[in-house]
């Protein structure tokens, strides 16, 4: 059955862009609820693309029929976006509710969403996919005495769900597009402000991203206690994971001012902002596939495929300490911790200033000219 589609959506003959669908009328089609649709656009079962003109993402058409076409339409598109919490994840793993928490809880298991209940009480949900897979291939964690280190863990408190969903989301998002600012107000979003102001000291530069930056979650706080909740839970407070977000959010602002300078007053105004719909695409190294991988690599000095890793201290002192050490160095150097063509308080060097007033010059020139034609 085709997918019917309004006259005027998308019909322009001078574009080549493919037809797309809102994500509503998506949701419609594929007979997905918006929140299925939302996790499906995460899971990477369902493609969506920007439009050319920004704005929201949308699904092509092509995609929507593609979906509609198989077999087990649509009760296996739900199911490959099934979401399940931990009294039925622990009953597809046959263990009790406890001993799921305990493996969430040290990182064994990822969520890839939450709500917040009535009670105040965060509820995350884990795709049931990746639970059965879990039970499958580590049948040994499901029964007996877990691993010293797990149980370390568990003792001193520690709880990795926050931070393997953020990890997720990272990845989610920095994938979702192409533009490197974009990619780079991804890790930003999650950093505190004053540890943002600190790393980024570029005040122009802090505001692009500030403008840039995605929302982890989609759903509205009906109350400021619910947005409290949610604040803390979308901001990294782990030293581990704040050295990881600020070494992605380093190389990510070297390629992004490689390729041009944050905007500064009197520049062209950029296009509001839309808030993104997950999904796929790639780039800046994602934090966790599971948080087990994100502490193995934070704790390895890891940085990203094709990037210099910083040697460890002699002194026998851990890789994080090197890491951190080297962070500060780079960041006090005057060579690689300033963007080219700006002062060392953030403002724009005289060559550049006059560049612009330059530029700008030239095109008020050119509108008056227009206006006088």
């Amino acid at each position: 059955m085709a997918v019917r589609e309004r006259p005027d959506a998308g019909r322009d003959a001078s574009r080549d862009a493919p037809e797309t669908l809102p994500l509503s009328r998506a949701a419609r089609e594929l007979d997905l609820n918006p929140r299925e649709l939302e996790l499906a656009a995460q899971f990477e079962v369902v493609r969506t693309v920007a439009p050319p003109g920004g704005g929201r993402r949308r699904v092509p058409v092509a995609e929507v029929e593609r979906l509609r076409s198989a077999k087990d339409h649509p009760d296996g598109l739900r199911e490959r976006v099934r979401v399940v919490g931990t009294t039925e994840g622990a009953e597809l793993m046959g263990i009790t509710s406890e001993r799921f928490t305990r493996l969430a809880r040290v990182g064994l298991l990822t969520p890839a969403t939450f709500y917040v209940n009535r009670y105040r009480a965060v509820v995350w949900l884990y795709p049931a996919g990746e639970v059965r897979k879990f039970a499958e291939e580590q049948p040994g964690l499901l029964k007996g005495v877990l691993p010293c280190n797990y149980r370390s863990m568990l003792d001193a408190g520690d709880d990795w769900r926050p931070r393997g969903w953020r990890g997720r989301r990272i990845g989610q998002l920095t994938r979702q597009t192409e533009d490197l600012w974009e990619r780079a107000a991804v890790p930003a979003a999650v950093l505190p402000e004053q540890e943002l102001a600190t790393f980024v000291e570029d005040p122009y530069e802090r505001a692009y991203l500030r403008r840039l930056r995605p929302s982890l979650v989609s759903a509205r706080a009906d109350t400021t206690t619910v947005w409290d909740v949610i604040a803390r839970l979308v901001t990294a407070d782990d030293p581990d994971e704040m050295l990881w977000i600020r070494l992605s959010l380093l190389f990510a602002l070297d390629e992004a001012r490689a390729e041009r300078q944050a905007p500064m007053p009197g520049d062209t105004p950029l296009p509001e902002p839309v808030a993104p719909v997950p999904e796929r695409v790639a780039s800046i190294p994602e934090p966790a596939g599971s948080a087990g991988e994100l502490r193995q690599a934070v704790e390895a000095g890891d940085t990203r495929p094709g990037e210099a890793v910083p040697d460890a201290p002699e002194d026998g002192s851990s890789p994080r300490s090197g890491l951190r050490g080297w962070l500060r160095r780079r960041r006090s150097g005057t060579a690689d911790a300033r963007p080219a063509g700006r002062s060392d308080d953030g403002r724009p060097s005289a060559r550049q200033d006059s560049g612009r007033r330059e530029s700008r010059s030239r095109r008020s020139g050119v509108k008056s000219g227009s206006s006088r034609l």
